[in-house]
């Protein structure tokens, strides 16, 4: 499964935003738990795009989507990142809390219109 979370940034400044992202830490295990401490799922992968003034963080996963914030809350590489990105924000938003990181996680999740792998493609089989 794929997801999108938005983040809208002053244009202009891509290079200084890619320079952040080249030194990203990433995620300390990529395996996620649920509220329960149950295993919901793992971290495939993620890709960051910008143009201009939108900034797409895409995440590969497998699992229950709901659960990746309460985790990426929890990574040191995320909040190291969001001190940078902050000068960089057209909007400046409050992330140093596991629930105020969930609430914008959940607010700048992108609707998913459809998704496609080659798992489920007809002639995989």
């Amino acid at each position: 499964m794929y997801a999108a979370i938005t983040y809208r940034v002053k244009p202009g400044h891509e290079t200084e935003i890619a320079e952040i992202f080249a030194a990203f830490q990433r995620v300390d295990d990529p395996r996620f738990r649920d509220a329960d401490d149950r295993r919901a799922g793992r971290l495939l992968g993620t890709a960051v795009f910008i143009k201009d003034d939108v900034m797409v963080r895409v995440i590969h996963y497998e699992g229950d989507f709901s659960a990746i914030a309460e985790h990426m809350a929890g990574q040191r590489g995320v909040h190291l990142i969001e001190e940078k990105l902050a000068p960089y924000l057209e909007t400046p938003r409050d992330t140093s809390t596991p629930a105020a990181f969930g609430a914008y996680f959940r607010d700048a999740t992108m609707q998913v219109i459809s998704q496609f792998s080659v798992e489920s493609h007809p002639a995989a089989g």
